[in-house]
């Protein structure tokens, strides 16, 4: 079994999309933790469809994508967790496939398919639609598969990603005291780097990835948006004496010099 940890905000179709591919595309039942980030009562409907298939935390107000995350996995009774965004599309037999390549010393990427092009080059680049409405996911289910690779290699450091509970633990998690969530994944990708961790990718499953389109902005929106990001990429840089950056062969967040 592998406890799946998606954090959810004000966005139930995709969050509808997203349990719908989980809970159908597993080979066996699996843990999903839905922790809600505030606007519980917008996301009940959802929440209730899938009740005997999912268990929901209630953070009861909007605490940040760092609190969610580790309060999903803090909860989370698997040795395994997989921690998805809630504009994620689960391939078939995901499961199956994770497990293989899972096990302790190891952060798991599966490979993702995104409608637009993407600064990670490992990506395939494959419109299923931009928004829940244009989604198929019964043909996704079936064309997904065409576009697997008997292939693993180091080129891990993106979401979604499984690995070992007590790992993610002894790393310490998501940092909480980022002022956005703009880059606090990359934080994390690089403490496990520090930490010995092998930073992998499989192609023997894919998940689709919307891309942000779950959250388009207003102009005003945007620029609030732009201003936090660029408070977060400070933060980032004081407190790790490097930029947020990546190398674009390997996704290593681990620079050997300032740019």
């Amino acid at each position: 079994m592998i406890s799946v940890i998606i954090p959810t905000y004000k966005e139930p179709d995709y969050l509808d999309l997203c349990l719908q591919s989980a809970i159908e595309n597993q080979n066996e039942p699996n843990e999903i933790i839905v922790v809600v980030d505030g606007f519980y009562d917008l996301n009940k409907s959802i929440l209730d469809k899938y009740q005997d298939n999912i268990n929901v935390l209630d953070l009861g107000e909007n605490q940040g994508l760092s609190v969610a995350t580790n309060w999903g996995v803090y909860n989370a009774s698997s040795d395994y967790i997989l921690v998805v965004n809630d504009d994620n599309i689960f391939p078939k037999d995901w499961d199956i496939e994770l497990k293989k390549d899972l096990k302790k010393g190891v952060v798991l990427s599966p490979n993702q398919i995104e409608p637009n092009p993407s600064i990670f080059q490992q990506f395939i680049i494959k419109n299923f639609g931009y928004k829940p409405e244009e989604f198929n996911l019964k043909i996704f289910t079936q064309e997904e598969i065409n576009l697997r690779q008997d292939r693993i290699e180091p080129t891990g450091s993106t979401l979604p990603f499984a690995m070992y509970r007590e790992d993610y633990l002894a790393v310490g998690g998501w940092d909480i005291m980022y002022p956005s969530p703009h880059v606090v994944d990359w934080d994390f990708f690089l403490k496990c780097e520090y930490w010995g961790l092998e930073m992998l990718r499989t192609y023997k499953c894919n998940f689709y990835h919307f891309a942000g389109a779950a959250t388009r902005k207003t102009p005003e929106q945007s620029l609030e948006s732009t201003k936090k990001e660029q408070d977060a990429h400070l933060f980032f840089q004081n407190k790790w004496k490097q930029p947020a950056q990546h190398n674009q062969l390997t996704n290593s967040k681990k620079l050997l010099s300032i740019v």
